[in-house]
């Protein structure tokens, strides 16, 4: 999709993110191997009273299942940034149900423009577990 179809505003639920307790742990084991993520017996002494999963991780899950929209397809030339906040742990076998939306439009040239998109996550539970907001560059579409 051109920069120049996009909507602000345009919103869409994205699959479920299940967090498998093997990858997570092979996850944290390669990218963020601390006692919180991988010991379940130091775990059992932090106030989550067992293994997290690293924020990354989390992240990671929901964005997968973001690219499966594919919201902009052949027309992305880059992302530019991105900005993670988490607010909740989040645990072995966790379902993670998130929404992708619009949240501004910035025209950068004749030729593209930067899509900031926002992420909302949350757990089974109904709690949010991260916020994403990503920009990303867009082409225009020259022929109109």
């Amino acid at each position: 999709m051109y920069f120049d179809e996009i909507e602000l505003g345009l919103s869409v639920q994205l699959a479920p993110a299940v967090i498998e307790k093997d990858k997570m742990l092979d996850f944290a084991r390669l990218y963020d191997n601390i006692p919180l993520h991988v010991d379940e017996e130091y775990a059992k002494t932090t106030p989550f009273k067992r293994l997290i999963a690293p924020g990354v991780m989390s992240f990671m899950a929901v964005w997968a299942k973001y690219l499966e929209v594919d919201f902009f397809g052949e027309e992305l030339l880059a992302g530019k940034s991105t900005k993670i906040e988490w607010f909740n742990p989040v645990f072995a076998d966790d379902v993670l149900t998130a929404r992708a939306t619009v949240s501004k439009l910035t025209k950068r040239n004749e030729k593209n423009g930067i899509v900031e998109v926002t992420i909302e996550a949350y757990n089974q539970n109904g709690e949010l577990v991260l916020t994403d907001v990503t920009e990303a560059i867009v082409k225009i579409n020259l022929n109109k």
